[in-house]
Parts: structure tokens; C-alpha cells; sequence
């Protein structure tokens, strides 16, 4: 095996794993220090100007109320409480009061099916559920799956149906009617805070395990490497339920006293950005693209490559795209959860910002690799955080040593002992290398690689990105297993697809298409190159199961539901073919 290491390996000693300090004793401590400096705002809907604001102190007040009413339900220690909502000021508070109280938080996304809702909340042993800021739609499905017996909790916000369940507290009453928590019993470094659900890209999700220690020294970390202070202002909008959203939307600012904003809807979601003109944002390569799209549609992309070549007014060009997506005050922009085409990096350089990629999974509280300013090399994740090792196997595959490794899954120490090597490396189930520079490059998922019937091996991720380089690609899911070469079926964006309704423009996107397809297998070996791309009028989203909360494709689920097609669909020889429309 070839052993990778962080840049500095000194470093690695300032992640001190003796450390008894938790992320409670950090919040304790901008409570004391700065306690009416304002922490977080929240959008309450309707007029812009709605908005609840919560220092640190009337943030501390409603946390040790909840957690005062929580022990008084006398529960188990350690008994697992669940946490679905969108992202909202309560959400943090929710989690702060259950680990205050001494119990372990269970996040469950505020997109899943009923079935997945029912299977987290069974496998965790849930005792209780807070509920939520949810969309309607999704509140609909996910409510089929909370059993009667489960008592709820809820926000203010929530679905009006969600208040209809006798057992249901309302947040609101709990504060009128329960003093804070007078005596908190401090939690040590060893106990589990916190199970986070995978999320389910391939069968049934994992019940991640995490210690406090995890989360406090993989947050201390983080803020040594992005030198986060308490100045920073952060919007919060990718689901808190997933690892890096908590770990950088609550955890950093928990750590460092730092603003967090919360985002109102998709509709207001340029109008929470310029509120909270953030110095660090992070977002999912398909939102990335959304923002670009949103771009094209003011400036199309040719007048805009020529605006950005003229000397002087491209500066005001910039400043004005930027400051317009409301990142004007952004030092560091992160892109993480899957792999970003690096066309799409390279646009945004052009704007100004360098747009970083990081690496982590689950599995290490996503403390592995970061890309940082100055450094970062398009199409490469970066260097290994500080304290963290990394190595490449015989076979390929990247295993990471990590002060964030989790504790294990819950209820299956076979799984555990699966991934996480007898040295203490995890197995990511990545396929990786490494540059001379100690940047990490992922070259795909061992499990989604796949032999066409000529006995070639496939890896479909670096396919389809080249795919959604497209203007009017969202996303893409390539596959062809047993057959002599790959397919692609595409999803449109949401402008391409009502063009699409009209069949004369149909046929103009089916030429553009039919030249990317070319494009696409011109940059690919012979054996990669796609017989042709199938344009669905599906929709794929999280609540259908297609794509996971976090905007990923559920590639098992998509093989499946086409694959009667797909002798059909090769039998046609076309290049572009139209299914549903």
C-alpha cells in the first residue's frame, strides 16, 4: 500500500484526543462571554422583514427549558430522540437540549419516504420526535411513517396536521410552562451524541455512531483549517440531518461563536443570502449548477465569456454576478456530498471565486480532505485534513485514519468491522489518487463500477459529469452492465423541460444533445463512450426515492425502474431518444 499524509504531519498533534471538551462547553462559554450577541436569525415567512432573532443568551434560556422538560419525561439516559425539520433556529436548539438533557440525537431528512421515516425511527429506538419546518408535500408521505405511540414535539412553523396528534407538545407551550434546567450534568468525550442515518444511496441506511469527542475535534479542526472566527457569518439551508451541514452549519458556530442565518424558501432563497451576505458558504454541486443556470438566464453564456474578456468592465461584471448571488463578502465557497464537473469550478474562478472541493464521508464526521485557498487543483478534493491519514489500497480504493472515525453502526458490528480496517483505517469504498502535491483525486465508487459485455470495466461518475456540463443537463445517471457499451438517461432542468413540452423545440434540444453525446465520448476511452442518451420527463427527487436528501442519485433505484427498457432502447440505434414525452 501506498501511505498518503496530511502536507504538515506536526500538525497532527494539536487534534488532541485527551481533550475532555465538548461542544456544550464551548456554547456554555459564548453564552457567558458574549451572551447579547446576536447568534442566529430566522425567517418566519411572509413580509421579508418577519424575522425572530436569538442572542446567545435567549438562545441558552429556550435550550435548558426544553432540556428541563425532557428530564422530566424520565426518560432512559441515553435514549434516542429524533429531530425532523428543515433547517431552522429550533433545530439547533432541539439538539442542544436533547444532549444537554442526556440523550442522543437522531436526525431524520425533511425529504424521505414514509418507509424510511418508519425504518429510522425502529432501528433507532426512538422515544420521541421533534417536528418540524416542513414543506407540505413531503411533511404528507414522511407522517405515514411516525407510529402513533411515538410522542411528538413541535416547532413553531410546522404543518398544520402535524399539531393534530394528542401525544403532540408544542414548543411554544414548553416555554411558557418549564423553567430552564437549573443543574446540567456535564457529558464526558466517550459517550455517543448523536446516530446519523446514511443516506440510503444503497439499501438500507447505516445508523452512524458519534462520540462528543468526534464532533468536538473534528469542528476544532475545521476551524484551525478555514480560520473561522466568531466574526463569520454562515446561511444554513443543505439539511442539518447530514453530517456536513451539522458539522459546519451548527457545529462551527457553536465552536467559534460564529452567525448562522437560516434560508426562508427556494423563492426567498437570493433574498436570505444578501441578509446574511456570508463569509463562508458551502452547497452541493447541483445547486452549484442551479445558481449557474440562474446566471445563463439573465446573461447568456456567450455575451457573458465576452463581457469577462474585456479589461475593466469584466471587474464590474463580476463584482455585479457576485454580489447578485450574494456572495459578494464570501472568503471561502465549498462544494462537498458528491463530485463537481470541473468546467463548472473553472466558471466560477472566472467570476472571482475559487469554488473549493472537500472529502469526507458519514462514517468520519466528513473529516478527511480539504481544499484550501491558494492550493486547490480542479478535479482534486485536497490535502488531508489536520490529523488525518490516508492511504491507497492494492485494489485502488481510498482508506482514510481519522480523529473523526465514528463509534461504529449501530446494532451491526459486522458492518463495522467491514469498513474500518484492525489499524483503524476506514474503508471508503472510494477509488482514488494522489498528486505530487499530496492532492487527492477521486476516481469513482468500487461499488457503482460496472463490465459491459465486452468484459470492460465502466465507472459511470466521472461520465456523467461530463455530462451536466451541459446548460440544459441537471442530472444525469449513466449504466450499461452486460451490454456492449454504456447508456446515459438524462433529467433537463426545469427551463429545458418546459421547452421541451413544445415537439419543434424538442427536436432543436435533441440536436444539442446529440452533439454533447459526441463531445462527451470524444474525452472518454472507446469502451466508456455512451450509444446514446435517454431524455426522460420523469422527475427525480428525494421524496420518490430517486435521489437521497442530499441531491445525490440513487443509482439502484434508477437502474431499476429503466431496465425494462433498456433492450428496447438499444434496439432503436438511435442516438437521442425522448421516453414519456
Amino acid at each position: 500500500m501506498v501511505t498518503l499524509w496530511g502536507e504538515d504531519t506536526s500538525l497532527a498533534a494539536m487534534i488532541d484526543k485527551s481533550d475532555t471538551t465538548t461542544l456544550l462547553d464551548t456554547f456554555e462559554k459564548w453564552c457567558i462571554e458574549t451572551p447579547n450577541r446576536q447568534w442566529m436569525c430566522q425567517p418566519m415567512g411572509g413580509d421579508a422583514t418577519n424575522l425572530k432573532t436569538y442572542t446567545f443568551a435567549e438562545g441558552r434560556e429556550e435550550m435548558l427549558k426544553m432540556a428541563a422538560y425532557l428530564t422530566s419525561l424520565n426518560l432512559e439516559k441515553g435514549s434516542r430522540i429524533a429531530l425532523m425539520s428543515k433547517n431552522c433556529a429550533w433545530w439547533i436548539l432541539a439538539d442542544l437540549a436533547i444532549l444537554t438533557a442526556g440523550h442522543v440525537t437522531v436526525p431524520i431528512y425533511p425529504t424521505l419516504t414514509a418507509d424510511t421515516v418508519e425504518y429510522t425511527l425502529t432501528h433507532s429506538e426512538a422515544q420521541l420526535c421533534f417536528v418540524g419546518k416542513l414543506d407540505d408535500g413531503p411533511w404528507n408521505e414522511m407522517k405515514n411513517g411516525i407510529a402513533a405511540s411515538i410522542p411528538t414535539i413541535t416547532f413553531p412553523l410546522v404543518p398544520s396536521s402535524a399539531t393534530s396528534n394528542p401525544e403532540n407538545k408544542l414548543w411554544a407551550d414548553i416555554m411558557e410552562s418549564t423553567s430552564p434546567l437549573s443543574s446540567v450534568e456535564k457529558r464526558t468525550a466517550d459517550e455517543m451524541a448523536t446516530i446519523i442515518y446514511t443516506s440510503g444511496s444503497t439499501g438500507k441506511p447505516k445508523g452512524v455512531m458519534h462520540s462528543f469527542q468526534t464532533l468536538y475535534v473534528t469542528t476544532e479542526g475545521l476551524a484551525t483549517n478555514v480560520k473561522a472566527t466568531s466574526s463569520d457569518r454562515y446561511l444554513s439551508y443543505l439539511p442539518l440531518a447530514h453530517g456536513m451541514e451539522r458539522w459546519i452549519g451548527e457545529c462551527i458556530s457553536i465552536y467559534c461563536g460564529s452567525q448562522v442565518f437560516f434560508a426562508d424558501s427556494l423563492k426567498t432563497f437570493v433574498e436570505d443570502l444578501n441578509r446574511a451576505r456570508p463569509t463562508l458558504f458551502m452547497s452541493v454541486p447541483r445547486l452549484w449548477t442551479k445558481f449557474q443556470a440562474g446566471v445563463h438566464k439573465k446573461m447568456p453564456p456567450k455575451k457573458l465569456a465576452m463581457l469577462l474578456k474585456i479589461p475593466l468592465l469584466n471587474i464590474l461584471v463580476r463584482k455585479k454576478i457576485v454580489k447578485g448571488l450574494g456572495l459578494d463578502s464570501c472568503r471561502l465557497a465549498g462544494s462537498g456530498s458528491a463530485p463537481i464537473p470541473g468546467e463548472l469550478i473553472q466558471w466560477y474562478r472566472s467570476l472571482g471565486l475559487e469554488l473549493l472541493e472537500g472529502y469526507g464521508m458519514t462514517e468520519n464526521f466528513n473529516y478527511s480532505h480539504i481544499s484550501l485557498p491558494g492550493k486547490a487543483r480542479v478535479g482534486y478534493v485536497g490535502n488531508c485534513h489536520i490529523g488525518v491519514e490516508a492511504r491507497i489500497a492494492d485494489n485502488g480504493e481510498i482508506q482514510v485514519k481519522s480523529p473523526g472515525l465514528m463509534m461504529g453502526y449501530y446494532k451491526n458490528e459486522e458492518a463495522t468491522k467491514e469498513v474500518v480496517t484492525e489499524d483503524g483505517y476506514l474503508c471508503t469504498g472510494d477509488r482514488g489518487e494522489i498528486d505530487a502535491q499530496g492532492r487527492l483525486k477521486i476516481t469513482g465508487r468500487t461499488k457503482e463500477i460496472f463490465k459491459t459485455s465486452k468484459g470492460k470495466y465502466v465507472a459511470p461518475a466521472p461520465i456523467e459529469n461530463l455530462f451536466i456540463t451541459h446548460n440544459k443537463i441537471e442530472l444525469a445517471c449513466v449504466s450499461g452492465s452486460s451490454y456492449p457499451q454504456p447508456n446515459a438517461v438524462l433529467q433537463l432542468n426545469d427551463d429545458a423541460k418546459i421547452a421541451a413540452s413544445d415537439a419543434s423545440v424538442r427536436d432543436e434540444i435533441g440536436a444539442e444533445l446529440e452533439t454533447h453525446l459526441q463531445t462527451v465520448n470524444g474525452k472518454v476511452d472507446a469502451h466508456e463512450a455512451c450509444a446514446f442518451v435517454v431524455v426522460l420527463k420523469d422527475t427525480w427527487l428525494p421524496e420518490n426515492g430517486f435521489l437521497t436528501p442530499t441531491q445525490k442519485i440513487v443509482r439502484s433505484k434508477i437502474e431499476a425502474e429503466y431496465k425494462d427498457h433498456l433492450d428496447g432502447w438499444y434496439g432503436m440505434k438511435k442516438k437521442v431518444i425522448w421516453h414519456g414525452w
